[in-house]
């Protein structure tokens, strides 16, 4: 795992005691990418995926044996979709995702409840917000499959998204060649790369797993 992700994953399960998919790329801010010269699109809209070890969650029969042969209810988050608006004064981005549930043992009509969490978070691995909610998947008699859909919003206010103006000065100015910094890429710059990540969002789902979840997945 990553270091961004792991910072990623810590602050949310910390932050549940409190309360690769992209956005919108359309319109937005220049910025320059990794190479020197390269300048991209950067939208406000944050980005939008599932964390590491977060897509899927596998639920146990009773006593919670941790073993093949005591698995009830496997379910995968899938189909994750984004949608983004923006004002001013305010970015609204909304996720929607698919959830496919396969059960062991197919007697009887039954539905199974599972939380998922719909999360903010800034570039910098600060979890802006965070929302807990539900995803029903109802299984008919002898059905062993079963799907539903889920959805959350995630808000961000303008300001917070858009770069100040003296780094978008330091970033979109024309360097001519023999200037100092002609071939030096602004984002070399520390100052350029905490405005970046302090105007930078993701906006995060998963299913909300307890610890010992969460250890499963990471290492089975």
């Amino acid at each position: 795992m990553n270091p961004r992700t792991r910072l990623t994953l810590v602050a949310l399960f910390a932050a549940s005691a409190i309360g690769g998919l992209t956005g919108c790329k359309t319109q937005g801010e220049l910025v320059v990418d990794e190479s020197v010269g390269v300048t991209a699109v950067r939208s406000r809209c944050p980005s939008v995926g599932i964390p590491n070890y977060t897509g899927d969650v596998t639920l146990f029969g009773p006593g919670g044996q941790r073993t093949a042969g005591n698995i009830d209810v496997v379910a995968v988050m899938t189909n994750v979709r984004s949608q983004c608006s923006e004002s001013p004064e305010q970015v609204v981005s909304t996720a929607t995702f698919d959830v496919l549930a396969r059960r062991s043992d197919t007697r009887g009509a039954r539905q199974v409840s599972i939380p998922y969490f719909v999360s903010v978070v800034r570039g910098t691995g600060e979890v802006v917000s965070k929302r807990i909610g539900q995803v029903t998947v109802n299984f008919a008699d002898g059905q062993e499959r079963a799907s539903a859909s889920g959805s959350g919003a995630g808000y961000v206010d303008g300001a917070e998204a858009t770069l100040p103006p003296d780094i978008r000065e330091k970033i979109t100015r024309k360097r001519r060649a023999g200037d100092a910094d002609a071939a030096i890429d602004p984002l070399a710059d520390p100052e350029v790369r905490a405005a970046l990540a302090r105007a930078d969002f993701e906006l995060l789902v998963g299913f909300q797993l307890s610890q010992d979840e969460l250890a499963y997945n990471a290492t089975r």
